[in-house]
């Protein structure tokens, strides 16, 4: 048996649905071009200058000591996810024509159990990752951001090598995350 109010539920369900994609559509249907003349605009959350249009996100320098192989172009791969494909900004390869350059070095890479068996076996791992990330914007002579972020990722030891590339990976990424979100921020 059905109850009287199931069907006002459904209503304002099915209405709370159609003003969503109502709002979904009117956003999908309005121009960057359009918002481009306030300076700052972003659909992510990022704020970036109008003055810039492009980025150079050169190979990351890797200081570190005892990591798997690649984690220079893992770094640069989440930055670029990061600059280029979640903001307006148009990757540049030419350093010296970009409007904006983000470098990062790796400083620190570190593997340590972080949980033992009662046989002093590693159950657990842990990956510890810091990058210097820095930031300039060209146009007009100014560092953006220059910090270092940390971020760490856990894994079995049973995952061996794999295991190890898949947590430093993680950890990288949410690198990313955090230098792209603190850099967009202080716009």
């Amino acid at each position: 048996m059905r109850h009287p109010a199931s069907g006002i539920q459904g209503g304002a369900r099915r209405a709370r649905r159609a003003v969503a994609l109502c709002a979904a559509l009117l956003a999908a249907s309005c121009s960057p071009m359009l918002l481009q003349g306030c300076g700052v605009y972003s659909f992510s959350g990022a704020t970036i200058p109008a003055q810039l249009q492009t980025v150079a996100v050169p190979l990351a320098e890797d200081r570190s000591t005892g990591g798997p192989p690649g984690l220079d172009r893992l770094m640069t791969d989440a930055l670029i996810d990061r600059f280029v494909d979640r903001s307006r900004l148009a990757l540049e390869p030419d350093e010296g024509e970009a409007d904006a350059v983000v470098r990062a070095t790796i400083e620190r890479y570190s593997i340590a159990p972080v949980a033992v068996t009662d046989q002093n076996v590693a159950a657990l791992n842990r990956v510890t990752l810091s990058v210097r990330v820095v930031v300039e914007d060209r146009v007009e002579s100014a560092e953006l951001l220059s910090r270092s972020f940390s971020a760490t990722e856990d894994f079995a030891p049973a995952d061996g090598l794999q295991g190890e590339a898949d947590a430093s990976a993680t950890a990288l990424d949410q690198i990313a995350r955090d230098a792209f979100t603190a850099a967009t921020s202080d716009w």
